[in-house]
């Protein structure tokens, strides 16, 4: 069964919808985003909701390290998701400085599979995403799902994690379930009107526990 992630948690409410689904992963932006949280506010939040075992994503779009390590250190962050145009060394930078698991996104285009290879050995994982001009994730797009299984292989022969993310919605998810990916990334896919949706949510995890 693929693993999900829950990303774009905005409010408390979002946070404690997600906590409570079957996701795995929940997933924050500390980015410019109409979905952008503080950590500040985060860790309010986190002194009256508790985790129950899921692993807190916090993403980054091409932050100074020294964000990142704050956000880090005021936060139980598990996994920290570069979704901007970082390099191979920045990524480096980043494990070493916060010694937690870095995901790489990758805007899905010609030189996407390239651009992947080039992390080999130093991301812990993938997120792969539409590219839309002028936005870096969150837009509701999808990408063309015949090419999740050349994602797929190569991050299996990098022995790490591959999300697919961009416009998955309760409607398509079981297109993109025919092509086995490891992990499922949806943000504006459980929301309606700007929320999370808890409906939505379990749209999302009945198709999921039901496909063989």
């Amino acid at each position: 069964m693929p693993v999900l992630k829950y990303c774009g948690n905005r409010t408390a409410s979002d946070l404690q919808k997600s906590v409570r689904s079957r996701a795995n992963y929940v997933g924050l932006i500390f980015a410019e985003s109409k979905r952008k949280v503080e950590v500040e506010m985060v860790k309010q939040w986190l002194q009256y909701i508790s985790l129950g075992g899921k692993q807190l994503v916090g993403v980054f779009v091409n932050a100074p390290i020294d964000q990142i390590i704050h956000a880090a250190s005021q936060l139980p962050l598990a996994v920290i998701q570069c979704h901007g145009h970082e390099t191979v060394e920045h990524i480096a930078k980043i494990k070493e400085m916060t010694d937690l698991s870095v995901w790489k996104a990758i805007h899905h285009d010609e030189k996407a599979l390239a651009k992947m290879k080039q992390y080999a050995g130093v991301a812990d994982g993938y997120v792969v995403d539409s590219r839309v001009n002028g936005a870096w994730g969150g837009t509701g797009m999808t990408f063309d799902w015949e090419n999740v299984p050349f994602y797929l292989e190569e991050a299996a022969r990098q022995a790490v994690p591959c999300f697919i993310a961009g416009g998955i919605t309760p409607e398509n998810i079981e297109k993109l379930l025919s092509y086995r990916p490891y992990g499922i990334d949806i943000s504006s896919g459980i929301e309606e009107n700007g929320e999370k949706s808890i409906k939505k949510m379990k749209e999302i995890e009945e198709k999921v526990a039901n496909y063989v």
